[in-house]
């Protein structure tokens, strides 16, 4: 210990004196160990801030705080003072402990019947003696000290804990367990009997078992061999439960004691004589330990109050294992001699009347019912007339304290007291496993006041506030005394309780408490009214689950009830708004959820109750399965933040000074690297216009090998040289000039599936003169869909001729197509399959760069069509800028997954090879479908450097291929060659996609700094794309409330509502981006989020429009600042993002200032006064549940649309209603107004990966989507 403490001593002088020697631009001293000097520079850097900086709970900010409503009722009344019982009396022959009086009576009463058990037709299937239970009790006591182990070893220990584990139906094997294990001095924990290995609660029970340190389980032979077992028959590990070990305790197996054994019997004291479990109201278990003294006080409390006497006979229905059920049933039976008949749940559930035949034929004095039992009989008892209950002198109600148990006590008196039953014996009673019984009601004693209810307010209660209800009878809350506090208890608080003369009332359990806005709910209150509701055949009465959840701030109450298998769906909706408006009413507080379940689907308790937390669990999970639901959040979330105000804008001299330039913040602008002058005329005449540029290829380098076209196997099946390439082009050229009639500048739309004709018509249009317009073909198995876009495009751009392949122009013309367009009004349609070989007399050159090259339309994904033009000066700008961007050229291969039809993937398809000489290789998007490691073989086998997809493309692959890296390695597939993947999209990246794709395929050697983006948009198609020069692209984590007020808040990542971002790629040479307030038009502060505006020699020339929009074009196309730099042309993208400057540096050795796209402004949603991306709250959706594919969101007259696509099965699906309501209120503090679920598949992709929300939105209000369910949230 000396040479221990002496080395921490050295080391820390060692510490302090490197500390003192090293002194900035002081060489550091070889002596010190690097370890030290490392610890020491870390001492160093700047402190972060600390952690309570970035996980500031902001509720408070958040959460409208409600008012104090004046109405509230004050307290009233003198002060509440402790209430004592009578005194426990003294009888001097009362046992010294509980196994002395099982001793006396085993030795002085053998005869004596201690209990009869029933079978399951409700007939005695055996009586277990006083001397037979004493002497069973006697053998197991010796078996388990003397017999388990060996004598130096044995396995028990007086004072160890042991499981009891029989089921009700078998009481005698508990009851000889129970006391033997009393004997023993080791205690006992009944528990129940596991069933499966994912019984409802059952792994918190192995949770209390391994805490109260149980390895041990006593049970009979019947039930072990009812216990789940493995293959090869030893029982299951059940979950959560320690290793244990089983001993079966029928007599059998018991060992006679020696003569001279005896057990030892002290005097009852403080040690744990058992333990009883009880769960919370969060679902945990807990043990609670009774005192032996304890547990022979409570049984001489309860024979004074209750006046037991010897002999006696009492009908136990309740659980014998605890509560109730053991108090009265084993112990304080046992204690006085009384013959305890017991009737298990199986006999009830066969028989409801067997606890009233057993209580007529035993002329029974006693009887220990639930509510549930009284309600049975009553229920049950045309079938017997002959029945009398005159013996009885105490029918002891378990849950009398249950707001519903005075109608269950009336009714059954009601029916039975014409068979002799006393109204003043039914005795309602207060208990709890930690305080016992508390307070039972005693009939016929001397001087005890009349049984007596109380009339109380509900409102006054959910406040706190006892008041006699005299106003409203509906909001009346009736409940009945539960008679005096026990003999013995001196002190009683009663907090939910109101005492009234000696009488206690309870009007709750704290297990029950909903806590909703500051004010209370008891779960069994709600019950209660839901159970009044017309129509009762809609429910069953004991199944329903009352509990709340916590979303957003506050506890939501949700209802959850087992339908009837003949109600009608009109039946259940109806009983459904019933139900709420009567809990609206009478409790004065919203529901949240109430749901129906396909009746016996709850989760049930051990004896038929419905186990409240497991429920709540599966419904928090998506594992409930309702049949019916009806969400209500409008009505019941009201601590929603205000909705935002906007202030008008107005441009004058202060929003000038928008974007806090007044603080010094430098402009958010960012600018790539020069583009550079092209000195050689040769390939200034190459670069102008690229129909001259495949032309000089052709001549200069014929044989070099431009496109190479990859099925779904990976083999070329098309390539194209230079000059094969040129000579198609003309081929295609001359049969433009002879059969179409066209005029130069006329517009053509190239129809084509992805491939190498596809670029050489677009080619021959060029040298025609004449304006291609790529356009994608319809789906031949969805005409209907896909069609009328096809047509539209047409009609739109004006075409004057349509090029495309037989087979396509075949079902042009086909009676399918016939049924979704005209097809006699088709313009011009000219097969280039086999042409005839012909030279076209002249190429056309355009006289000016500024004329058009292409039109390039799309579909956005608010379901705009748009065409944008492009001239020959933005063409080969475009591909210029990219070929200094990504280092192309002659001797370099790339491989593109992508559509060739709009953007950036159509330049990459067909012009970017023809203008940098490299060879691309082709892999049609469509090809993956039906194999998917295509692309990736290719990349492998090819040893690609560059490649270029898009987001679909890497979801499939990632969701497809992620489980088979190891056999696609076994394959030889290798992806180290890949130096950079580029996601070409117009949206904010999809990090969660790109990283998990990176991470799946760093096993085939995918280098994690390969995979990034491209962001382009209508106006210019490529304004970033990471390149080869660029610094990696960075990714920040900004605070999700302030980008709802249109601001940027810089957080840690991890911190709540952190949204990450990445940086789109890096600028092209010759874009200049800036970041500007859309509504003032003013350029804004680094790090501040606005609309990105940009200038570039290859911005598209304008929108091209049917009847010239001037006024849109303008405003897109050629737009100033309103102040900074007014002279300059800006083209507006619609999308929404900032500037940061970091601290990387790129090419030319200045810091890079990186570009995050946020997302579309015309995407976006208005909500509450916020602006919302719907992107952020599909993700959140996604996460509600595993069978949600996809989601989409759009709005609806200020309603909130979610559409989710259901991967699971249909059962599945109401599941997802209050999950997706939960989600979005915990973490956009949005209200749903509808959610839909689909079938997989539903929501419309367009090519690059985009959700169609616009077009989900008409197919939803055409009512189109055939949905699988549609909740409207009230």
């Amino acid at each position: 210990m000396c040479g221990c403490l002496r080395v921490i001593v050295c080391l820390h002088m060692l510490v302090t004196a490197a500390a003192l020697r090293v002194c900035p631009g002081v060489p550091v001293s070889s002596r010190v160990s690097t370890k030290i000097q490392q610890l020491l520079n870390t001492l160093k850097r700047p402190k972060r801030p600390p952690l309570s900086e970035f996980f500031l709970d902001d509720s408070e900010e958040i959460v409208e705080v409600p008012q104090p409503d004046p109405n509230t009722p004050k307290p009233e009344g003198r002060q509440i003072i402790p209430v004592k019982g009578e005194p426990l009396g003294v009888v001097s022959n009362w046992p010294p402990a509980l196994q002395a009086a099982l001793a006396r009576w085993g030795a002085t009463q053998a005869k004596s019947p201690a209990l009869t058990a029933l079978d399951i037709t409700g007939k005695p299937l055996y009586t277990l003696t006083y001397g037979k239970l004493w002497s069973r009790s006697l053998k197991l006591a010796y078996t388990l000290l003397n017999k388990l182990g060996t004598k130096t070893e044995p396995v028990l220990q007086p004072g160890d804990r042991v499981a009891l584990v029989y089921p009700n139906s078998d009481p005698g094997m508990f009851w000889v367990a129970f006391y033997g294990c009393l004997l023993a001095e080791v205690i006992p924990v009944p528990i129940e009997v596991p069933l499966s290995r994912q019984d409802a609660g059952s792994q918190q029970i192995g949770f209390l078992l391994g805490s109260c340190g149980v390895s041990l389980a006593l049970t009979s032979e019947v039930c072990l061999k009812g216990l789940p077992k493995t293959q090869n028959g030893e029982i299951i590990q059940f979950k959560g439960w320690p290793r244990m070990k089983w001993v079966v305790t029928d007599t059998k197996y018991l060992t006679k004691p020696s003569k001279d054994w005896q057990p030892h019997i002290p005097t009852a004291n403080t040690d744990t004589a058992y333990i009883e479990y009880k769960a919370s109201k969060e679902g945990t278990v807990m043990g609670v330990a009774v005192s032996k003294i304890a547990m022979l006080t409570h049984c001489q409390a309860l024979t004074q109050a209750c006046n037991y006497c010897e002999g006696e006979t009492l009908v136990n229905v309740l659980d014998c294992k605890k509560d109730m059920g053991l108090w009265h049933g084993v112990l304080t039976s046992v204690m006085n001699r009384i013959h305890t008949i017991t009737v298990p749940y199986a006999v009830m559930k066969a028989c409801p009347m067997s606890w009233v035949q057993r209580v007529h034929i035993h002329k029974a004095r006693v009887a220990l019912v639930k509510c549930r039992d009284l309600h049975w009989a009553m229920m049950a008892h045309k079938e017997q007339k002959d029945i009398n209950l005159a013996s009885i002198r105490m029918l002891i109600v378990a849950d009398g304290a249950n707001p519903w148990s005075v109608s269950s006590c009336d009714a059954f008196l009601n029916v039975f007291q014409s068979h002799g039953l006393k109204p003043e014996v039914i005795c309602p009673c207060a208990t709890s496993p930690e305080a016992l019984t508390v307070a039972i009601r005693r009939p016929g004693a001397r001087g005890a006041p009349l049984p007596a209810r109380a009339i109380l307010s509900m409102g006054g209660l959910s406040h706190g506030v006892i008041r006699v209800n005299t106003e409203d009878k509906n909001s009346a809350l009736t409940v009945q005394d539960v008679g005096h506090i026990m003999p013995g208890v001196s002190l009683i608080y009663l907090n939910m309780s109101a005492p009234q003369g000696s009488l206690v009332f309870v009007v709750g359990k704290i297990e029950g408490l909903l806590m909703v806005s500051g004010r209370r709910h008891n779960a069994d209150d709600l019950v209660a009214t839901a159970l009044a509701v017309e129509p009762v055949k809609t429910v069953y009465r004991g199944r329903i689950a009352v509990f709340s959840v916590t979303v957003f701030y506050d506890e939501r109450i949700v209802i959850v009830a087992e339908q009837r298998p003949d109600a009608s769906e009109e039946d259940s909706f109806q009983w459904m708004s019933r139900v709420l408006q009567a809990i609206d009413s009478i409790h004065q507080v919203g529901l949240y959820c109430l749901a129906l379940v396909p009746a016996n689907t709850l989760p049930k308790t051990p004896l038929g109750g419905i186990h409240i937390c497991e429920t709540k669990q599966n419904f928090l999970e998506g594992n409930l399965h309702p049949c019916n639901i009806l969400m209500c959040p409008h009505t019941c979330v009201t601590n929603l933040p205000k909705p935002r105000q906007k202030q008008p804008v107005d441009v004058g001299p202060a929003s000038m000074l928008v974007g806090n330039l007044v603080a010094g913040k430098r402009i958010a602008q960012a600018i790539g690297r020069e583009l550079g002058v092209v000195e050689d005329q040769d390939l200034i005449r190459k670069h102008q216009f690229l129909s001259e540029a495949l032309q000089w290829r052709a001549q200069m380098d014929p044989d070099h090998v431009l496109y190479v076209l990859l099925n779904a196997k990976g083999v070329a099946v098309c390539t194209a040289t230079c000059a094969q390439l040129h000579k198609r082009a003309e081929k295609i050229t001359a049969t433009l000039m002879e059969r179409g009639g066209l005029n130069t500048g006329d517009n053509v739309v190239l129809l084509y599936p992805p491939g190498i004709d596809l670029i050489a018509a677009f080619y021959g249009c060029l040298y025609a003169g004449v304006i291609p317009v790529t356009v994608r073909p319809p789906h031949p198995q969805n005409l209907a869909a896909t069609l009328p876009t096809v047509r539209m495009i047409i009609d739109v751009s004006k075409a004057a001729c349509i090029l495309t392949t037989q087979p396509l122009m075949r079902i042009l013309r086909s009676r399918e197509a016939a049924a979704s367009v005209n097809v006699k009004t088709w313009p011009t349609i000219i097969d280039t399959d086999d042409l005839p070989r012909k030279r076209p007399p002249h190429i056309y050159k355009p006289p000016t760069a500024e004329m058009l090259a292409y039109l390039d339309f799309s579909v956005s994904t608010t379901g705009m069509l748009t065409g944008v033009k492009m001239s020959h000066a933005a063409v080969s700008t475009l591909c210029r800028s990219i070929k200094l961007q990504c280092e192309l050229y002659s001797s370099r291969q790339v491989a593109i997954c992508l559509d060739p039809y709009c953007g950036l993937g159509f330049v990459l398809w067909c012009l970017s090879s023809v203008y940098s000489g490299h060879q691309s290789i082709l892999i049609p998007p469509l090809e993956l479908e039906s194999s998917l490691p295509v692309w990736l073989s290719t990349l492998s086998q090819y040893k690609i450097r560059d490649t270029f997809c898009s987001y679909s493309v890497m979801e499939l692959c990632t969701k497809g291929l992620g489980t088979q890296t190891e056999m696609l390695k076994a394959r030889g597939l290798n992806l180290s060659c890949v130096r950079s993947c580029v996601v070409i999209a117009e949206e904010r990246p999809r990090l969660a996609l790109t990283q998990s794709f990176s991470k799946l395929f760093k096993d085939l050697g995918l280098s994690p700094r390969a995979v990034s983006t491209a962001f382009g948009s209508r106006v210019n198609l490529a304004i970033c794309l990471q390149g080869t020069a660029g610094p990696d692209p960075s990714t920040v984590y900004v605070d999700m409330k302030s980008l709802r007020h249109d601001r940027v808040r810089l957080v840690e990542r991890g911190a709540p509502q952190s949204l990450p971002l990445m940086e789109s790629g890096t600028i092209l040479p010759g874009v200049r981006v800036i970041i500007v307030n859309p509504e003032t038009r003013g350029p804004l502060g680094d790090s501040h989020l606005g609309e990105i505006w940009v200038n570039s020699p290859h911005n598209a020339s304008g929108y091209y429009t049917i009847y010239g929009e001037e006024s849109l074009q303008a405003d897109h196309f050629n737009t100033r600042l309103s102040f900074g730099e007014p002279q300059t042309l800006w083209a507006r993208t619609s999308y929404l993002g900032f500037i940061k400057r970091t601290e990387l540096l790129d090419a030319s050795g200045d810091r890079h200032d990186a570009l995050f796209v946020v997302g579309s402004l015309d995407e976006t949603l208005e909500l509450r006064g916020l602006r919302y991306h719907p992107i952020d709250i599909e993700t959140s959706v996604s996460r509600a549940h595993r069978s949600i594919a996809e989601s989409a969101v759009f709005t609806w007259t200020n309603l909130l649309v979610v559409v989710a696509e259901l991967s699971g099965s249909e059962q599945e699906a109401l599941d997802l209603v209050p999950l997706v309501t939960n989600v979005v209120l915990e973490e956009h503090h949005l209200i749903v107004g509808v959610v839909v679920i689909v079938d997989p598949g539903v929501i419309p992709i367009n090519s690059r990966g985009e959700k169609q929300r616009m077009h989900l939105r008409d197919s939803f209000l055409a009512d189109q989507l055939d949905p699988i369910y549609v909740a409207y949230n009230m």
